[in-house]
């Protein structure tokens, strides 16, 4: 991942001028692209706002409707059917911006519309993995809400510069004000006004540009129903007081980054627009700074200033610090972007295209990829070639021969790849670093209905698998069943429907069950020993560890610290194998463990009985041996949950939330709506949002999302334990 070190902000207004890292052959300079992401809690109108960008620019001539289910980039059939985004698409367009450095100046830009749902985040941690800059679209009435947090947060995991859009600024109960505060307040954003909306609810009516000083009306025009033309108006007077004060705010919160800006602000001076647009690009791709812009996408209001503010305010891929990675010896290098260097990028998506097979989307760093090229993957240490190169328009392709530093395309040709892999030129050994995925939280066991469906279904998980790095498959050692692990019940729920329709399988699905884990508390020695002796060659193994607690989230890790040759070299991958192995099955009740270091210290070997098989067994009793004496726990899935409800009800709720072990984190009140948010086990929410519509006469809704693991009580560990023993595998 990419470190932060000085903002080099380039300004190129004459393709004469552009820098020499730019082939001369490529449609567009790298300072005149934007790769963004679209990101958001779901219903908030990302996919809304996707569409009327690509209306407004000219890439369709008809705007979609999620309702209708005509969206170009909601285009699998459960996305179309449920009015939700389960898949990141990608699509371009180009936009001139009407103001600004780049006036008048086509630039690409290449978006990601991502789900809002907490079940697919996965596919928003590989798309802003691969991204420069997004766009937070927040519900003007709802303001932040749970996912709204997770994607920032993983915005700040990879250090993409982002502006906020609250959007529905239509709505009754719409209020752009709170939501700065709920920015500022929720996600620690130094947030500041770029626009003012003029009016609110049904009376929102215009935007006041704080950069330029100017207002632009949304008045309706018969001659220009959808609002093509901009209408440019004075600041209505009743106004102008309240624009001078969020235009001195930005001004004073903008200083803070800008030596010029801060020098005429101090000296009264006065600040020209052009040195206030800059200020603010500045600030925003620094991570320092977060413009706010009100809008109405469903009601075509303001998407074209959007679009200015996407070209103006979000960087170009030469805008960013260089992508890090490490090369074969373990050294951090850099992936420049240019043109005419040797090539690096990242395979961060795969997907299975009906009518040309798997597609690779790979976000291309450094270099030129051309069709017909032959790639390089540090992981497999093997060369794949390049058949055919396109460029997705959602669905749709568009054959191309060559894809340029900055660029996001599809590949396709090469099959032994994953999600995370590096894809780069054989004289540059360098491994970027991968996305990384939340461990499953749901499991259910599936059954084909016949012996045409088991072969079937061995086929379709492989694929389904190879897209998805949150879905998990595995068989259960005692029953034979397949568990599939995933994000939720949607996310299982939606895999199990892809299986019927893209790969004809039928099959019996479980009673979903939650993926729990084990862990320990303390560091403990543990040995194992694998010997046999039925005549002729034996089997000897020895292997002796320490295990120690882990910080959260960092899995299983291995170390060998043996000395003196104790295992020989060729014994400590097999000895490691075992250990991972035995991980995979803890002592509490069989499930995963997680968070914890193991260290080989030592152990023993024979001259002629030992083999690689022997060594792998005694790996797998140390463990064991070691976990059942570091006081092992049992883990279960915490959620974070939001409930909004009428004030009437709040009381009911609450005390549902106390009896399912939840633990109520605050309360709050919006628009006459009371918001309660707690933490509640997973496995008490089952058919959680079906209860509470039944306990408020369908008047409260509420969102889930993963917040952490946490011990399960001890009042309730015995009851966990028998009926998980009595259950499908544990994953």
């Amino acid at each position: 991942m990419s470190v932060a070190s000085p903002i080099n902000i380039t300004v190129v207004t004459d393709k004469a001028k552009t820098s020499p890292v730019n082939s001369k052959d490529r449609p567009f300079p790298l300072e005149w692209t934007r790769n963004i992401g679209i990101a958001a809690h779901i219903d908030a109108g990302k996919t809304t706002t996707t569409e009327r960008i690509l209306f407004y620019s000219g890439a369709v001539h008809k705007m979609g409707e999620v309702h209708e289910g005509t969206t170009v980039t909601d285009w699998m059939e459960q996305e179309r059917e449920r009015g939700i985004t389960i898949t990141a698409a990608a699509i371009s367009c180009a936009w001139n911006a009407s103001w600004g450095p780049w006036k008048g100046i086509k630039q690409r830009i290449n978006i990601i519309d991502t789900p809002g749902h907490v079940d697919f985040t996965a596919e928003v941690e590989r798309s802003l993995r691969v991204l420069d800059g997004a766009v937070a679209v927040f519900d003007a009435v709802a303001g932040v809400q749970p996912q709204s947090e997770t994607v920032w947060r993983q915005a700040n995991k990879y250090r993409v510069p982002r502006i906020a859009f609250i959007n529905k600024m239509d709505r009754v109960g719409a209020n752009f004000f709170r939501c700065i505060d709920d920015i500022r307040n929720k996600l620690k954003a130094n947030a500041h006004a770029l626009y003012l909306p003029i009016g609110a609810e049904e009376n929102f009516s215009g935007l006041i540009d704080l950069v330029q000083n100017v207002a632009y009306s949304f008045e309706e025009n018969p001659a220009d129903p959808l609002g093509m033309k901009p209408v440019t108006i004075e600041i209505p007077d009743a106004m102008k007081a309240q624009a001078k004060e969020y235009r001195d705010k930005l001004i004073e919160a903008v200083s803070d980054f800008d030596d010029v800006i801060a020098e005429k602000y101090l000296g009264g001076e006065e600040i020209s627009v052009n040195e206030l647009l800059l200020g603010v690009r500045k600030a925003t791709i620094s991570l320092q700074f977060t413009g706010v812009f009100p809008g109405s996408a469903f009601k075509k209001k303001g998407v074209q200033r959007l679009l200015d503010c996407v070209v103006n305010y979000l960087p170009s891929p030469i805008d960013v610090p260089p992508m890090q990675g490490q090369d074969s010896d373990g050294k951090m290098v850099e992936a420049v972007v240019s043109d005419q260097a040797k090539l690096a990028g990242l395979a961060f998506k795969l997907w299975n295209d009906p009518f040309v097979g798997r597609l690779v989307f790979y976000r291309v760093y450094t270099g030129t990829l051309k069709r017909g090229m032959s790639l390089y993957n540090p992981r497999t240490r093997r060369t794949e070639r390049v058949s055919r190169l396109v460029l997705m328009r959602a669905i749709e392709r568009e054959e191309i021969e060559v894809a340029y530093a900055g660029d996001i395309c599809a590949i396709v040709g090469v099959k032994d790849v994953i999600t995370g892999d590096t894809l780069c030129d054989e004289d540059f050994d360098i491994r970027l670093e991968p996305p990384s995925f939340p461990e499953p939280v749901i499991s259910m066991s599936i059954e084909p209905n016949s012996k045409a469906d088991q072969e079937k279904l061995g086929v379709a998980l492989q694929r389904l698998v190879a897209e998805d790095p949150t879905l998990r498959v595995k068989t259960d050692q005692d029953t034979g069943q397949t568990i599939l692990a995933g994000m939720g019940e949607l996310h299982l729920e939606i895999i199990i429907d892809r299986m019927k329709r893209e790969f004809k399988v039928e099959a019996t699905s479980g009673k979903p069950q939650i993926a729990y884990r084990e862990t320990i508390m303390k560091a403990a020695d543990g040995e194992g020993k694998f010997i046999r002796q039925s005549g002729g060659k034996g089997q000897y193994g020895h292997v002796v560890i320490r295990m120690e607690p882990n910080e959260k989230g960092k899995g299983v890790e291995v170390i060998n610290e043996t000395v003196g040759g104790s295992i020989p070299k060729e014994f400590i991958k097999p000895s490691t194998d075992g250990i991972l192995e035995g991980a995979n099955n803890g002592v509490i009740a069989g499930f995963p463990v997680v968070d914890v270091i193991v260290r080989i210290v030592d152990g023993s070997f024979h001259e002629v009985d030992s083999s690689e098989m022997a060594f792998k067994m005694a790996g797998i009793f140390a463990f064991k041996d070691a976990m059942k004496k570091a006081n092992p726990i049992l883990l279960e899935p915490i959620m974070g949950v939001e409930v909004t409800t009428p004030e009437e009800y709040q009381g009911d709720l609450m005390g549902d939330i106390n009896r399912r072990r939840g633990q109520i984190q605050g309360m709050d009140n919006k628009t006459g709506a009371c918001i309660i948010t707690a933490h509640v086990p997973l496995e008490l929410l089952f058919g959680y949002v079906t209860d509470i519509r039944s306990l408020s006469k369908g008047r409260a809704s509420a969102s889930v999302t993963p917040s952490h693991f946490a011990q399960v009580p001890n009042s309730q560990l015995a009851k966990i334990v028998e009926s998980n023993a009595k259950g499908p595998a544990r994953t």
